[in-house]
């Protein structure tokens, strides 16, 4: 199974402030749909509750050492990513995506296969940020530049990178 991280990154790492993304870029969402519409996300629960409901037609995979936490239909919580990583293998999916936070890249950035990453060409004030992506594990092999327009303020790359090893 492939496990591919998924996420929009400011140019010093950042993610998000206050548990809520910095930015607003319309054509990054339409690819973060396209991505994994269909599929398995991994998440923890604080990026699960930024969410006003679950996301349409994906099975959302949260990570809580809450024992209680309570989710609606199509939403399973998982104490361990280990533990999510072996639903989805034993669920037949070829794919799980993983979306964040912070946390929970860095605990999956070595078990990943592939990485989409929307890197924001701006430095943002954050409290959660993405790992390092190193250049001798990870290669780019796509790149898809956006320039700053009327539904954008920011330029961004949306970049898949590949691990030298997949």
């Amino acid at each position: 199974m492939k496990i591919i991280l998924v996420a929009a990154v400011a140019e010093n790492n950042a993610l998000g402030k206050d548990n809520a993304m910095i930015w607003h870029l319309p054509d990054d969402f339409k690819h973060f749909k396209s991505l994994t519409t269909g599929h398995f996300i991994l998440m923890g629960r604080k990026t699960f509750e930024t969410f006003p409901k679950p996301l349409p037609n994906r099975t959302h995979l949260i990570i809580s050492r809450n024992t209680d936490y309570q989710v609606p239909e199509n939403c399973f919580v998982f104490q361990s990513i280990d533990e999510a990583i072996h639903f989805a293998k034993n669920q037949n999916q070829d794919k799980l995506f993983v979306i964040g936070g912070g946390e929970i890249y860095k605990q999956t950035i070595d078990l990943a296969t592939e990485l989409s990453i929307t890197e924001v060409k701006e430095s943002f004030e954050a409290d959660a940020f993405f790992p390092e992506i190193d250049k001798m594990i990870w290669k780019s092999v796509e790149v898809i530049h956006h320039e700053i327009d009327e539904k954008h303020k920011h330029a961004f790359d949306i970049i898949t990178y590949k691990h030298y090893d997949a």
